[in-house]
Order: structure tokens, then sequence, then C-alpha cells
């Protein structure tokens, strides 16, 4: 049985200032809808120092729990306001390769 996990990036470019709101809403998302999903595994979010976007890394353990998230009501909620913030641009894939000390 092969390893099915299916890394999604999401990477959200942020409205001027809007930084902080747009990761205040990712954790609310996260603790409040992510976390009760199906297939769900592991989410990093990560902040640009500068202020103009956040990256969400995020693991599950299908692709079909992948389109499942992207279906979730409670998901689809979630979407308009993420836009009112930032602009998203998304992809899925798979480790090609890892290196750590």
């Amino acid at each position: 049985m092969s390893d099915e996990t299916v890394t999604l990036i999401n990477v959200l470019r942020a409205k001027p200032g809007k930084q902080d709101a747009l990761i205040a809403l990712l954790k609310e998302n996260m603790d409040t809808v992510v976390r009760t999903l199906h297939g769900w595994k592991e989410t990093r979010l990560i902040a640009a120092e500068d202020g103009t976007g956040v990256v969400i890394c995020s693991e599950w353990e299908t692709p079909a729990a992948v389109e499942a998230m992207r279906s979730d009501p409670g998901m689809k909620a979630c979407f308009p306001k993420i836009a009112q913030l930032a602009s998203l641009d998304s992809f899925q894939g798979r480790m090609a390769a890892s290196a750590a000390r």
C-alpha cells in the first residue's frame, strides 16, 4: 500500500495591513473547522515577516480528503472571508525531497 499523503500549499497575498486579521481568521478556521475534517493530518501557517502574506502548508491523508475539505460547508463559508483579506494561489503535491539537520 503506497503512502497517498497529499501536501496542500496555499499562498495568500495579504491586502495592505490585513496580515494579522488574515492569520486570526485562518487560526479560527483551523480550530473550528479544519480539525474536524476527515483525512486532515497537520496544518502550519507561515507568516511573511514583511506583513505581505501567509503560506498554509497542510497535509491530508488522500487526494479525496482534500476534495472533501474544499466542499465542506464550513470551509465554503470561510473562503469569501479570506478573499476580503487576501488573494489566493493553491496547489497540491507529494513530498519530492526532504532534508533536516
